[in-house]
């Protein structure tokens, strides 16, 4: 008998030691601006390209620079399917107030598929990534090198709101990213990315889209989050080199969000 209150006052103890963890939400704004490009071939092939560029205190601090490259392939004017390489630097905090950048390495895989419907124009995208992130000591050497999984649900729609078709469009999109492996114990929800904005086609290769984008990132710690009131400028490249192409369905950019 004893034995088992010893046990349960050590099972209570444990539960509320658990139920003071309370969950912590560290706000940001930022600002967060790319180029994307997509150069179409031929019907089936075609190359991309991104470069981003992510600021901290809106324009005060840097957060990151990303790089990313690789080969498409269409299926059909909806459906297309890429891979390829990426880099990312991520600034951190270093002790002489400075900033030390800590490089990702990344490859990717995706399929994206897209429709009409009415006004609206729907896409969607599952990306997967195998990232290699430097883990750095307080002075800035590489401690280690941690590998994760990390896969992306994306669904995005561009609605016609005026019967003008050179006026903005309306976009609201959601992207939710899980990640795993060895050191990913509390958070295998990586982040949410909410983006409502419009988007405008400048010419016949340009668009851009502007808006608001909150992004809620769970820490590894489990119970800590960021949660990054983003402003966001994104333009789109997107040449067709083809001869015949596809009026009702123009092409897009298949890459874009970091």
């Amino acid at each position: 008998m004893k034995r088992l209150i010893i046990i349960f006052v050590f099972l209570t103890l444990c539960l509320s030691a658990s139920a003071q963890t309370e969950k912590e939400i560290n706000n940001q704004l930022q600002f967060w601006t790319s180029i994307n490009s997509t150069w179409r071939f031929s019907d089936h092939w075609g190359a991309m390209g991104d470069f981003h560029v992510r600021r901290n205190d809106f324009l005060k601090d840097p957060n990151f620079y990303f790089l990313r490259a690789g080969g498409v392939y269409w299926f059909n004017d909806k459906i297309s399917a890429a891979s390829g390489l990426g880099a990312l630097w991520l600034a951190q905090k270093a002790q002489d107030g400075g900033f030390n950048y800590v490089l990702e390495k990344r490859i990717y895989q995706q399929i994206l598929w897209r429709s009409i419907n009415g006004r609206a124009r729907f896409l969607q995208r599952i990306r997967n990534e195998q990232r290699w992130h430097e883990v750095l000591n307080p002075d800035g050497s590489v401690n280690r090198i941690r590998f994760s999984n990390r896969v992306r649900f994306l669904f995005s729609a561009s609605i016609r709101v005026f019967e003008d078709e050179k006026k903005p469009r309306l976009v609201i999109a959601d992207e939710v990213l899980f990640h795993f492996g060895n050191e990913i114990i509390y958070n295998t929800f990586d982040q949410n990315r909410f983006f409502i904005g419009i988007s405008h086609r400048l010419n016949k290769d340009w668009i851009f889209d502007f808006g608001y984008m909150p992004v809620l990132q769970q820490k590894y710690s489990g119970y800590q989050y960021d949660l990054n009131h983003t402003v966001r400028l994104f333009f789109y490249l997107s040449p067709d080199l083809r001869k015949k192409k596809d009026e009702d369905l123009p092409h897009y950019p298949v890459g874009g969000i970091e």
